[in-house]
């Protein structure tokens, strides 16, 4: 029918209309993508033994190897894996879901308190670009979400699994002889079997960077203590030692602690390498001779197809993939309060192709005199958590473009909005693309944003909110993306489908 002018309450009506459409973004259809439904399921360890894995002969290999100097040709590479590839799955999948997220909760309240007590008094004291790489492990089945990396420590070189973390600077393993400690998969390591092992002295400037350090008096050595917020602890001697990757890459002096005394929710690695901004982690103490750059690729476990999918960390030129065309950059930003984190500024959410007019970048950018607020990228946080406000837009305009699929009563654990999704192969959802300072656009795959909780077929939508100051990008959205971090140019990097 015509609208013509003696229809002037119905023309008025349809102009309004059209004006709320055009104002809500209806006019503009929502973008959709494939996630492929594949609920959580049991499965089999997926590590198998690396030719250059921890064995005697590679041991012996290694002291023939020359080490890494000047020459600005190579970088070192370390396949990452799953914590859960360590050990034969005995565990129901749910449950090992649910100790996936109740570390998880424990690594965000120990990344708040670190920066609740940044601005507190220190704690009394008690050459060229060459490069290296490892390979990589996921910690689901021991509740954790952290992700692992096999290093050879010592001469000769004896091999063990390192939990990889971008928000820690410290690099420590258990040492023999144990006054207490955890149960790890490799023999514990004996300081007194090495050749390289050197303890630092009290005096030492790397003993006063450490921000609680202590004195032997009798041995005269620099004494080391690192706390997280679930109370796990570690504690012993401070000292210099080499670390050794792939193809007999071997890395001198660096500083770690030997820990004799080791409580917590650890479980199965020997310790942890700090991937960090301070200055004792491993990339800045290497940086003179690796550019001071350093990208992994996360793979899931959980995700179909994995066991085929390799998944590394790089330290060195190579770190930096050669096409930038690729990679989506966002400058670093500096908490002057803390040096540890890798901040970036996320300026909004798109929803469906649009943008979610609640996620505002004043809620999510960093206060640079109270070191409050901001956005970090952290390896050993599953799930990404958003300033509340942020996240309840972001979660209100996902619910809004989910057509056809049926809301899980209750939630999830920390989860509130989840879809029952038992009996379908596949389904359309809303496409997620955060929006970095610099233009910088990482577009989500489905299955890093809607994941499987249970094996009825729960999948929920990943996202949390927080109150606690600081948001986190989690490994869950970054799983499937090469991060790169290249403290050289002072920037953060995401290439989709860089594993």
């Amino acid at each position: 029918m015509a609208v013509t002018a003696s229809h002037p309450l119905l023309l008025l009506l349809l102009l309004s209309l059209r004006l709320l459409a055009v104002a809500n973004g209806a006019s503009k259809p929502l973008a959709y993508q494939t996630l492929v439904v594949t609920p959580l399921a049991s499965s089999k360890p997926l590590l198998s033994e690396d030719a250059d894995d921890g064995d005697e002969n590679l041991a012996s290999a290694v002291e023939s190897e020359t080490t890494l100097s000047s020459s600005p040709s190579s970088s070192l590479h370390v396949h990452l894996s799953h914590r859960d590839s360590l050990l034969a799955d005995t565990t129901a999948a749910e449950q090992i879901f649910l100790l996936r997220l109740d570390r998880d909760a424990a690594r965000v309240e120990t990344l708040s308190q670190i920066l609740a007590v940044a601005t507190a008094p220190p704690a009394a004291n008690v050459t060229s670009r060459r490069g290296f790489s490892s390979k990589v492990v996921s910690g689901l089945a021991q509740g954790s979400g952290e992700y692992f990396a096999r290093i050879g420590i010592g001469t000769p070189a004896r091999y063990a699994y390192m939990v990889l973390d971008t928000g820690s600077d410290v690099v420590w393993l258990q040492c023999a002889p144990c006054r207490r400690c955890y149960s790890q998969s490799d023999p514990i390591f004996d300081p007194r079997s090495s050749r390289s092992y050197a303890a630092i002295p009290c005096g030492a400037p790397l003993c006063r960077r450490l921000d609680v350090a202590g004195c032997d008096t009798r041995r005269r050595s620099c004494l080391y203590q690192v706390s997280y917020g679930d109370g796990s602890i570690t504690t012993g001697e401070f000292s210099t030692e080499t670390l050794t990757f792939r193809r007999s890459a071997r890395v001198p002096r660096i500083a770690l602690g030997c820990g004799h005394d080791n409580e917590g929710l650890f479980v199965a690695a020997a310790g942890l390498l700090g991937l960090g901004r301070g200055s004792l982690s491993f990339p800045s103490q290497a940086g003179r001779r690796f550019g001071r750059m350093f990208s992994y690729c996360l793979v899931d476990r959980t995700s179909a197809g994995a066991p085929n999918r390799s998944s590394s960390v790089v330290f060195g030129g190579s770190a930096v993939p050669r096409s930038s065309a690729r990679v989506a950059y966002t400058p670093m930003v500096r908490n002057p309060k803390v040096d540890t984190f890798y901040y970036v500024e996320l300026m909004g959410v798109s929803v469906g192709g649009t943008r979610v007019t609640g996620v505002l970048a004043s809620d999510l950018r960093l206060d640079p005199t109270t070191g409050r607020g901001g956005v970090i990228v952290d390896s050993g946080t599953s799930v990404t958590r958003l300033a509340r406000p942020a996240y309840q837009a972001l979660r209100d305009a996902f619910k809004a473009g989910v057509s056809g699929l049926k809301l899980a009563p209750g939630g999830f654990s920390l989860f509130d909005t989840c879809y029952d999704l038992s009996g379908r192969t596949e389904v359309k959802v809303p496409t997620v693309v955060l929006h970095l300072a610099g233009g910088a656009a990482v577009s989500l795959p489905a299955e890093n944003y809607l994941i499987p909780v249970d094996t009825k077929g729960t999948f929920c939508f990943a996202f949390a909110g927080t109150d606690s100051g600081v948001s986190i990008i989690g490994n869950i959205q970054q799983q499937g993306f090469r991060v790169v971090f290249d403290a050289e140019k002072s920037r953060v990097g995401f290439m989709p489908r860089g594993c």
